[in-house]
């Protein structure tokens, strides 16, 4: 995959809201932009890519409580140059939560975000150009905790805001009622996670 295989889905992905019309003009201009958007190197702001990971019945959703911006958030992370976003969505959704049984639902992009990462260290204050895929997973799969989170919770779609106000985890809940990407799916490679690890 490439950008302009990103920038067709962005062309393709359907709006609910006049907000969601400008972010993702914010971020066609941020890919048709820098050609080297999928590296961390690139301090502005790169690709990242994540996975809206619901169980079988579709009543549950996986998030993580992430362990530096000390939020639940859904499954995902850094491209680290792979310009492949749904790889990148299935591989750290793997690597985070330990299950083998992933897979994407659709390939067409479920939701876009555009957050902002407050400095730390020697890292500057940049954005995430976030990238979400539909994916789905057995919910009776042993997880394993990874470093990135202080707990992992399958966490059902009608207690989600008395867990978590984010405007982001709530207004994917909302589009599961009416969300219908391509069917098949994408199942996680086997060839395993690549090493990389995310940073949110």
């Amino acid at each position: 995959m490439t950008r302009a295989w990103l920038l067709d889905r962005l062309a393709r992905y359907r709006c609910a809201t006049a907000q969601e019309a400008d972010l993702r003009v914010r971020f066609q201009a941020f890919v048709a932009e820098y050609e080297e958007c999928f590296e961390r190197s690139l301090k502005i702001g790169h690709v990242t890519g994540s996975a809206w990971l619901v169980d079988l019945e579709r009543t549950h959703v996986l998030l993580t409580h992430h362990q530096k911006l000390d939020k639940w958030l859904q499954l995902g992370g850094h491209a680290d140059g792979d310009r492949d976003v749904l790889r990148v969505a299935l591989r750290e959704a793997q690597e985070e939560s330990g299950l083998c049984s992933i897979r994407a639902v659709s390939d067409e992009i479920f939701d876009l975000d555009i957050h902002r990462i407050p400095a730390r260290q020697n890292e500057p204050e940049h954005w995430h150009y976030d990238v979400r895929f539909f994916c789905e997973a057995d919910r009776n799969e042993p997880l394993r905790l990874s470093s990135e989170s202080k707990e992992l919770r399958w966490v059902g779609l009608g207690d989600l805001p008395r867990l978590t106000s984010e405007e982001s985890i709530l207004r994917m809940a909302r589009k599961m009622k009416t969300w219908r990407g391509h069917s098949g799916g994408t199942c996680l490679p086997e060839s395993g996670t690549g090493g990389r690890a995310s940073a949110w």
